[in-house]
């Protein structure tokens, strides 16, 4: 009985740490019409099933091992925190290729202009036989826009990708349209070459963040791997942490690890560009 108690307190611990980070990372935009998060092909109740049984299969294999709950619970709530880290790294992923296909996707369509196609076919023509990243992303823009206007269509598409990146090469996309005429070209070269240096600095940032990273994450991982380690078997350790002292020393450690997780994650946190364009209210 204690088991399962224990196990339902740690999967809504986890579960209520998990809901904080989520509201507070804005890497992770808020949900969408359709019912799954922006760049993920998953529900919010698909995630909470996630963070849930993450938290108490990770509670219930520890303690199989070690036989104390609250050597167990550390590591359940640590766990149960993964999902949110994994689904945010998918849509990053997502992100980074969009991103990465932009130049090529623009100077496609710059050739299409200067082939003399207008820009809308250049566009549809990009969801064709552009970048695949791209063919993804403008998928079903040929409909869109002649059902609902290019711009529109336009917007669609940026609301879709919710990247600050994606905002600001549809709003000169839509400019470019709005202004036509012989100005298209410079305007689409020009855009080609910031994209490919703003690429350029997010790639080097990315590069210097992700050593850090891992090591801050095996600090706080290490220790408990030790300490399951030492209470798997019956013993000195087991009967240690199986004391009040014990428990006062685990709930101590997994304060401070917690705190310190919490420490490093504000440190290593990159800063995230705001979507000026995204056409939702300011601030």
């Amino acid at each position: 009985m204690v088991t399962v108690v224990a196990s339902v307190v740690t999967a809504a611990a986890a579960g209520l740490i998990a809901h904080r980070f989520i509201t507070r990372a804005r890497h992770l935009p808020r949900q969408t019409t359709s019912g799954s998060l922006p760049g993920l092909d998953v529900s919010p109740p698909q995630f909470w099933v996630t963070v849930f049984g993450a938290g108490f299969g990770t509670f219930l294999v520890v303690y199989a091992v070690t036989g104390l709950v609250v050597v167990a619970f550390v590591p359940a709530v640590v766990v149960a925190t993964m999902p949110k880290a994994y689904f945010s790294r998918k849509r990053s992923q997502r992100i980074a290729r969009v991103q990465e296909a932009w130049p090529d996707g623009i100077r496609d369509i710059l050739s299409s202009v200067r082939s003399g196609a207008s820009l809308p076919t250049a566009i549809e023509n990009l969801a064709l036989f552009g970048p695949a990243p791209l063919r993804e992303a403008f998928q079903g823009f040929d409909v869109y826009s002649r059902s609902l206007g290019v711009v529109a269509a336009l917007e669609m598409i940026k609301n879709d990708i919710a990247d600050p990146t994606a905002d600001r090469i549809v709003e000169v996309l839509i400019l470019a349209y709005e202004r036509g005429g012989t100005v298209v070209p410079e305007i689409l070269e020009d855009l080609a070459e910031a994209t490919t240096r703003d690429l350029w600095t997010l790639e080097q940032v990315r590069t210097e963040a992700l050593e850090q990273k891992i090591n801050s994450r095996a600090v706080f991982v290490l220790p408990w791997v030790v300490l399951v380690a030492m209470t798997a078997r019956s013993g000195a350790f087991r009967d240690f942490y199986s004391s009040p002292t014990g428990l006062v020393v685990v709930l101590i450690g997994g304060v401070m690890s917690l705190i310190g997780v919490w420490i490093a994650s504000r440190l290593s946190a990159q800063p995230t560009e705001p979507r000026v364009f995204d056409g939702g209210e300011p601030g």
